[in-house]
C-alpha cells in the first residue's frame, strides 16, 4: 500500500503539469491559513473560546470554518455565505425563467450564474456578521460597537469572505476543479486535531473501551465510504458499422453510485445550522416569549437531537437528488450518443434512451444517497450509543474530507491519463 502512494505522489512530481497545479494550489492555501488567522479587533479571547466549547453548534460551525470562527478572525464566516448563496441561485434557476436558460448555455451560462452569485454573497456576509456581533454582545463578549464601528466590523468580515471565495476561484482556475470545496477540505483538516485533542483530554479511563470500538467502527465506515463513491455502474454502448474502425475494444457509459460527490453534503450542513444560528440571534432580543421560542428550537436543532440527525439525513437525501440532475443530464447524453452514432444494446434511441437512463440513474441515486445520508448521521448515533463525548463534530467533516481527497484524486489519474493519451512525456 504506501509503495503504491509513493508511486502516486512520484508521479505528481514527474509530471509537469500536476505539479504546476500542486504548487499554486499549496501556495494560495498558504495566504488562505495566514488571512485565517488574522484577528478582529475587540473580541474577548477566553470568553470567546468558553462559548464554544459550551456549544456543540458552534463547535460544528468552527470545524468547517477551520478554526476561524473560533479565533473570530477576518475570515470568522468562511464560505458559508457563499455557500447559501449557491443554494440560493441553484433552486432559483428551477423557479426563474432567466436562470434556467442561462443554466442551458453552457459555460458562459454558468460564469454568468456564478457571478450572480458573488453578487448574492455580499449582502448575505453582511448579514450574517451582524447576527454574529449580535450573538457575542448577548454572551458579553464583544461590547457595544459605534454606528461606524459596527460598518467596518461587518465590511470586514464580509470583505474576508470574499477573500475566501477569490482564493477557490484561483485554485479552480489555475489549479483543481472545485476549489471552493478544497479550502472547506484544509478548514475541516486543520481543525481535526484540536478536535481529536479535546475528545481525549476529556476521556476517563472507562472510555477507552469504547473509544477503540468508535475508531474500529469509524475505519469501518471510512472505508464503505472510498468502496461507495468508487462504486460504477457500466451500460455498454455500441456504434454503427461506420464507426466501428474508429472504436476499438468495449464501450460503456459509467454511472457512478454517488453522482453528485460532496455538494449534497456541504449544502445540507449550511442549511441544518441555519434554525439554530437565528434562533442564537433571536435569544438576544430581550423579548421572553421570543427568547423561550429560540431555546425550544435549539433544544431539538441540537445536533445530538432526534429532530435534528432527522432533517438532516432527509436534507442529504433531498440535495443528492437534486444535484445529481444539475451533473447529469440523460437529454444530452443521449443526444451526444445518437450523434457519434452510439446506442445501448435493446434500447431504441431517443426517448426510450432518456427513459433508460433516468430509470438507472434513480436507482443509482436512491442507493448513494441512502448510503451518503446513512454515514452523515451515523458518528451522532455512534455518540448516543457508546457514550463519547466530542466524537459526533468530526463525522461530517470527516465524511467531506474523505469525498474531496477522492474527488481530486480522480482528477489528478484524469490528468495522467490524458497526457499519455496525447502522447506527452510526464
Amino acid at each position: 500500500m504506501f509503495q503504491k502512494i509513493a508511486q502516486f505522489f512520484k508521479k505528481i512530481i514527474s509530471h509537469h503539469t500536476l505539479r504546476k497545479k500542486v504548487l499554486i494550489t499549496a501556495g494560495i492555501i498558504l495566504f488562505f491559513r495566514i488571512a485565517a488567522h488574522i484577528p478582529v479587533s475587540g473580541v474577548d479571547k477566553a470568553s470567546l473560546s468558553a462559548l464554544f466549547l459550551g456549544s456543540p453548534l458552534l463547535s460544528l460551525l468552527d470545524v468547517f470554518s477551520g478554526g476561524t470562527l473560533a479565533n473570530f478572525s477576518i475570515m470568522a464566516l468562511g464560505l458559508n455565505p457563499y455557500i447559501n448563496a449557491s443554494i440560493i441561485m441553484q433552486i432559483l434557476g428551477y423557479v426563474v425563467p432567466q436562470l434556467e436558460e442561462l443554466q442551458k448555455e453552457g459555460e458562459y451560462g454558468q460564469e454568468k450564474i456564478n457571478q450572480y452569485t458573488r453578487y448574492l454573497t455580499v449582502p448575505l456576509s453582511i448579514m450574517q456578521s451582524f447576527g454574529m456581533y449580535a450573538l457575542l454582545k448577548s454572551q458579553g463578549i464583544m461590547g457595544n460597537l459605534g454606528l461606524t464601528d459596527l460598518i467596518i466590523l461587518c465590511l470586514t468580515m464580509t470583505a474576508g469572505t470574499m477573500l475566501a471565495v477569490w482564493f477557490g476561484d484561483l485554485i479552480t482556475q489555475y489549479a483543481f476543479k472545485n476549489g471552493v470545496s478544497i479550502l472547506i477540505f484544509v478548514g475541516i483538516i486543520s481543525r481535526l486535531p484540536v478536535t481529536v485533542g479535546q475528545t481525549l483530554t476529556g476521556l476517563r479511563q472507562e472510555d477507552i473501551l469504547k473509544l477503540i470500538i468508535f475508531v474500529v467502527l469509524a475505519i469501518v465506515v471510512m472505508g464503505l465510504i472510498i468502496f461507495v463513491n468508487e462504486a460504477i455502474r457500466r451500460i455498454p454502448i455500441s456504434y454503427a458499422k461506420s464507426s466501428l474502425s474508429l472504436r476499438q475494444g468495449a464501450s460503456y457509459l459509467p454511472l457512478r453510485l454517488n453522482q453528485a460527490g460532496v455538494i449534497p453534503i456541504i449544502f445540507a450542513v449550511s442549511l441544518i445550522l441555519m434554525p439554530s444560528m437565528i434562533t442564537q440571534f433571536l435569544g438576544a432580543s430581550g423579548n421572553s416569549a421570543i427568547s423561550q421560542i429560540s431555546l425550544n428550537i435549539q433544544k431539538y436543532f441540537n445536533p445530538n437531537s432526534l429532530i435534528y440527525n432527522l432533517v438532516y439525513f432527509i436534507l442529504v437525501m433531498g440535495f443528492t437528488y437534486f444535484y445529481t440532475t444539475v451533473v447529469f443530464n440523460p437529454e444530452k447524453i443521449s443526444e451526444n450518443l445518437q450523434k457519434s452514432g452510439g446506442f445501448i444494446p435493446g434500447i431504441r434511441p431517443g426517448s426510450s434512451t432518456i427513459k433508460y437512463l433516468s430509470f438507472v440513474l434513480n436507482r443509482l441515486t436512491l442507493v448513494g444517497a441512502g448510503f451518503l445520508a446513512t454515514v452523515a448521521v451515523l458518528p451522532s448515533f455512534f455518540q448516543n450509543s457508546i457514550g463519547v463525548s466530542n466524537l459526533a463534530i468530526g463525522g461530517t467533516g470527516v465524511l467531506i474530507a474523505i469525498s474531496v481527497v477522492l474527488e481530486l484524486i480522480r482528477e489528478i489519474e484524469g490528468d495522467i491519463l490524458m497526457s499519455r493519451y496525447e502522447g506527452f512525456s510526464e
